[in-house]
């Protein structure tokens, strides 16, 4: 699990010792827990846009569905590396495969996005 893995299972964590956080809030103050404050880290909307995707679709176990998010095309990059992990468990091993199959071959630049969704599905929370 790497650290952007570790900032979703976090952000869950903090929502659920308090559901008045927004889960874009929830973000922000994990991401400085794992990274620190002021980090090029912190400021990476890709890995965030995924875990408010998933947040926005109420994939996230005890988050309800809601407005969470500006990023059409990382919300469709988690849904559909979730459905590919659900069909292949086996992708959960290489984030770099599973982007690969979510983009379909197309080379976009892979930036942790299956971090999150893996880390998530690994401990239940998707």
């Amino acid at each position: 699990m790497g650290k952007y893995g570790q900032t979703a299972i976090k952000a869950v964590n903090l929502i659920r010792k308090n559901p008045e956080i927004s889960p874009d809030d929830a973000w922000e103050k994990a991401v400085v827990e794992v990274f620190g404050n002021k980090t090029v880290n912190q400021i990476k909307k890709c890995p965030k846009g995924i875990f408010l995707g998933l947040c926005e679709e109420g994939l996230v176990k005890g988050i309800e569905k809601g407005k969470y998010t500006k990023s059409k095309m990382n919300k469709q990059y988690a849904i559909k590396g979730l459905k590919l992990i659900n069909e292949d468990p086996v992708l959960c091993e290489n984030e770099s495969l599973l982007w690969i199959k979510v983009m379909g071959g197309y080379g976009k630049k892979y930036n942790f996005q299956m971090d999150v969704v893996i880390s998530l599905r690994e401990e239940n929370l998707i």
